[in-house]
């Protein structure tokens, strides 16, 4: 059976949907089915991170409301074999989405897929509790700032409360230059978060450039980050990758 993995964070801007579109990118490169869904109905960019703007037709509430079946939903991603993508609707989502309906998507998505990334939206709101409904994982990105490490933290907090145990922390953007100057590490960002650590993801001018270009960064010519992102990856498939967190030390 496969993996359904939420990807959440407290804040907009801390690249969430960034990670999600490379991190099931990377799974999909190491031969993984993979599907990635965006939980965020009105706001969705999911699409822009991974080069469909124009193949998407269907969304999860067709799914959801069996207007379609999953596989007739689900759109390949054309530059990454292995990877399928499922769009948010446009326009917002009733609180009263049937659970055993949604229940019922995920039960196939297990069948269909090894792993299942979501961007939830941002904040604990219903899209919020929609998206970790039915989940084996929650990832919540943060960066090195005070309200978003606050933020991650009260997510966190939602979680165990909605009864998810396994959650990782991964931290983006990170820039050791500024936790030099503040007089932090990694380390106190996750005992303020108190969360297992995932991965760490460096600030990287060429994921701007890649989303410019419709590329998907995995696939960038230069592409930095990417590689960190892979070791993330690979943690999540059981791969043991060592955390290199001295680069972020002070």
């Amino acid at each position: 059976m496969g993996k359904v993995i939420a990807v959440s964070s407290g804040k907009g801007g801390t690249g969430k949907s960034t990670t999600v579109a490379a991190l099931s990118s990377c799974l999909a490169v190491l031969g993984h089915k993979t599907l990635c869904i965006d939980f965020d109905a009105e706001l969705r960019n999911l699409d822009l991170m991974l080069g469909m703007t124009n193949f998407t037709v269907k969304d999860y509430m067709d799914v959801v409301s069996q207007r379609v079946s999953l596989m007739d939903a689900c759109s390949n991603v054309p530059k990454v074999p292995n990877l399928f993508f499922l769009s948010a609707p446009g326009e917002p989502v009733s609180d009263d989405v049937d659970p055993v309906e949604l229940k019922s998507m995920f039960d196939e998505i297990r069948k269909e897929f090894e792993y299942c990334l979501i961007d939830s939206p941002s904040g604990i709101g219903s899209g919020f509790r929609f998206a970790h409904s039915n989940v084996d994982l929650s990832i919540i990105v943060t960066t090195g700032e005070f309200p978003s490490i606050r933020d991650a933290n009260r997510t966190a907090a939602a979680l165990r409360e909605s009864g998810i145990s396994k959650i990782r922390l991964l931290v983006n953007r990170v820039q050791p230059g500024d936790f030099r100057r503040i007089k932090t590490t990694i380390d106190d960002v996750i005992d303020n978060v108190g969360v297992q650590l995932l991965g760490l993801i460096p600030e990287d001018k060429y994921i701007f450039r890649a989303l410019h270009t419709n590329t998907p960064l995995v696939l960038y010519k230069k592409r930095h980050s990417a590689y960190d992102f892979l070791d993330a990856a690979r943690r999540i498939t059981g791969d043991e990758i060592p955390l290199q967190q001295y680069k972020y030390s002070t």
